[in-house]
């Protein structure tokens, strides 16, 4: 099959590139309107129903008539000169609001972008009074806009609706000032976007640079970037596409997730077969370029498509998780993935072969041998001291690894150290008002058999929330249209995204909750602080059920592609000291030396997909190399030494190319740790692991590696020095390993 691909793909170039360039430009075009159709953007609607926050979000949508695809922004207006608002004050705030409630808020256009592709969020914003402060120093009122925070045109919308209010009431004299999650988001994107737009530029400078010095050439340094955009066009469609067709829903930050992973990988995939396919002209200069790239691109496709199936396996197990959020993304990157190995086993070959011997124009080393450099001395290093540099990567894995020691997960949304505006109005409001009075923690009470309630049956339970700790204000209860529910709004003295808030949510307040719940009725707590709760206990549940199958499945393949029970045992007790190393050096920087909270509590689950599924590859890689060079006549170690040789450039320049594309999301707010933590698991991953860990265990091992089918040796070629495609020469350790060889 895969051979099959890579045959017809090489054979009709011009064909396979023209179908992809159309499916490219075709799913690029449809994909944004597609995601804004499967796009769900609060972490609570990720819940299974028998969590306690989902429940109460279930009411609120069922019985008051909230709008799950509402977002609240808090708008704060106080008199310039700092006095107190009066009457007339008052009246003035009321008459603003109301005319900004019946404007409608048009999004800006973007001019590169044609409008029928591009969204529509232009919506009339509903605007109610929230609160006065109790020294009348502000008031607060409530705007609901509908979207996801991080869809840029809501975004837009916002921005939009922001500059009219402070334009309307900067005329009355008033000023203002907004917070919540998209105020919060809005300030710290617009604080970044520099830094944003020059981060993307200098990792695509980056990768294009390793690839000039690398290759020596100026279509091989372009070509990478331009096939995985393409591939990665089509592949977020598809992803957009089925989630369309199964009705399944994705966070909003999945297609950027996407568009990192698949640009590492793709890039990955192509320079595997761009080194060999250089290797293979220079050892056969006679031999037809297309000819070449078949046999290039059927030889690595087996690797290649081994390594997919590795992360496509892992991602796939998070359909097996609570969270929808995990359950989601999984399949959406399987998905994703998938794309990417059919475009490395067709557009990658096509693009090959219709580029021949011109791909490496116009470094002219691609006629003559190179000598022995870097590479071939480290591969000899390898086989000579394996049992030194066993021994220093894993004491340097290890100490890494003890940064495990009282690590602690962070449920809040991330901190990205900035001071932004939407901080410091939420400071502004804390000083005279409880923290949570933005973002209420909220009961809800249901009459159960088609009861009805009043607010004196429920008073009970509204004095008892009253005397929790940590519950600065409880607002009136609310009773709905037929009286069936009823809803309590609590204002935490805590910030709500604060662990201090969770605790008080799944602590004292669902206590009082399960004590006063008035006989025939059911109660449920809900607001983001619980929802996070919630979501804490679905994360370590999911985590003990995914590791385990993940792993197993990431071994069925090793097992398959190695033909080997010890191989895969070495692999998978390499990667997974990588990934204790990788989260323990995370913990280290962030909750020990910078003072976090902890770690974000997404990073352990994404750690392990993207660092042991990801660092597979490179792995896979090696791995197969020395199990290919095993199969020459000689000793182990000088099999080992010429596999680290050959593979050492490509796995060495796909590791920073992986780790420069995961470095982009530090220009993200909130995602410093994620970005810090998987540029650390790739780079160890492929230059510890990788090329030193795994080739040194071979090399101690030799070919029992591969046990119980060890590749045997095939017959020595008439000109030993070509069977052995070694320098001349070689170091003494290798020399003598020969000889003993020839003479038994």
């Amino acid at each position: 099959m895969i051979r099959a691909l890579t045959g017809y793909s090489t054979r009709h170039p011009w064909k396979v590139i023209a179908l992809w360039a159309v499916l490219g430009v075709v799913l690029s075009a449809l994909a944004p309107t597609l995601i804004a159709h499967v796009t769900q953007h609060r972490s609570g609607d990720f819940l299974p129903r028998d969590y306690d926050s989902a429940a109460a979000l279930q009411i609120a949508q069922e019985h008051f008539g909230e709008n799950p695809e509402a977002i609240t922004v808090t708008l704060l207006v106080a008199r310039s000169d700092g006095k107190a608002l009066g009457a007339a004050d008052q009246k003035r705030i009321e008459a603003g609001a109301a005319d900004l409630a019946q404007r409608r808020v048009t999004m800006p256009r973007e001019e590169d972008m044609p409008e029928f592709l591009v969204p529509d969020r232009s919506q009339t914003p509903r605007i109610a009074p929230a609160m006065t402060a109790p020294d009348r120093s502000f008031e607060l009122l409530s705007v609901q806009l509908t979207g996801s925070p991080s869809d840029k045109g809501v975004q837009g919308v916002y921005r939009a609706f922001r500059d009219a209010a402070r334009t309307q009431f900067s005329e009355m004299g008033m000023r203002t000032g907004f917070t919540g999650s998209l105020a919060d988001t809005v300030d710290t994107t617009d604080a970044h976007e520099t830094a944003t737009k020059i981060g993307g530029g200098l990792v695509l400078g980056f990768i294009v640079l390793l690839n000039v010095l690398a290759f020596r050439s100026v279509l091989a340094a372009l070509l990478p970037l331009l096939a995985v955009a393409v591939i990665g066009g089509v592949a977020v469609g598809a992803v957009a596409g089925a989630a369309v067709v199964t009705g399944n829903k994705l966070d909003a930050g999945t297609p950027d997730l996407i568009n990192v992973v698949l640009l590492g990988i793709g890039i990955d995939y192509l320079l595997f077969l761009l080194f060999r396919f250089r290797e293979h002209l220079r050892d056969r200069p006679e031999q037809p370029a297309r000819e070449a790239a078949e046999e290039v691109s059927g030889r690595v496709g087996t690797a290649i498509t081994s390594a997919a199936l590795t992360i496509v396996a892992a991602f796939a197990t998070l359909g097996l998780a609570t969270f929808g959020q995990f359950r989601s993304l999984g399949p959406a990157i399987a998905v994703a993935v998938l794309v990417m190995l059919l475009g490395s086993l067709t557009l990658l070959p096509a693009l090959l072969a219709a580029a021949g011997r011109r791909m490496f124009w116009p470094s002219r080393t691609l006629g003559r041998k190179p000598c022995e450099g870097r590479a071939a001395r480290f591969g000899a290093l390898v086989a000579r001291r394996p049992l030194m540099l066993l021994t220093a990567s894993a004491v340097l894995l290890a100490a890494l690894a003890c940064g495990l020691t009282g690590i602690r997960m962070d449920y809040g949304r991330g901190d990205s150290g900035d001071r932004t505006a939407a901080a410091a109005t939420a400071a502004e409001i804390s000083r005279v008002l409880p923290a949570g009075v933005s973002d209420p923690t909220s009961v809800f009470v249901l009459a159960k058999d088609g009861g009805t309630l009043t607010t004196a049956g429920i008073d009970d339970l509204s004095r008892a929330l009253t005397q929790v700790g940590g519950v600065g204000k409880v607002a009136p209860t609310a009773l709905n249209e037929d009286h069936r529910a009823a809803r309590i709004d609590l204002y935490p003295n805590a910030d709500p995204q604060s662990q201090r808030a969770r605790d008080l949510a799944s602590g004292p307040i669902r206590a009082a909750v399960a004590r006063h719940t008035p006989a025939g009725t059911t109660a449920h707590v809900g607001g983001t602080a619980a929802v996070f709760a919630d979501i804490s206990t679905a994360v370590d549940r999911d985590l003990k059920t995914v590791f385990p199958v993940a792993a197993a499945l990431i071994a069925l393949i090793l097992l398959l592609l190695l033909r080997s029970l010890l191989a895969p045992v070495v692999l998978m007790l390499a990667v997974g000291l990588g990934f204790a190393a990788t989260l323990g050096a995370a913990t280290l920087l962030f909750q020990h030396g910078l003072g976090k909270p902890g770690v974000n509590f997404t990073l352990p689950l994404v750690l392990f997909l993207f660092v042991v599924a990801l660092g597979t590859d490179y792995n896979i890689l090696i791995a197969d190399r020395i199990r290919e060079e095993m199969r020459r006549p000689g000793p182990p170690r000088a099999a080992v030494a010429r596999a680290v040789r050959h593979t050492t450039p490509a796995i060495a320049t796909a590791g920073l190319v992986l780790a420069g594309s995961f470095a982009t999301l530090a220009t993200s707010p909130g995602n410093e740790q994620i970005a810090f933590a998987l540029t650390t698991g790739i780079m160890l991953s492929a230059l510890v692991l990788s090329l030193v860990l795994v080739p040194a265990l071979a090399a101690l091992l030799g070919r029992a590696v591969w046990w119980p089918f060890r590749p045997r040796p095939v017959a020595p070629a008439a000109n030993a020095a070509e069977a052995w495609d070694e320098p001349r020469t070689p170091t003494a350790l290798l020399n003598d390993e020969r000889r003993q060889h020839s003479s038994r």
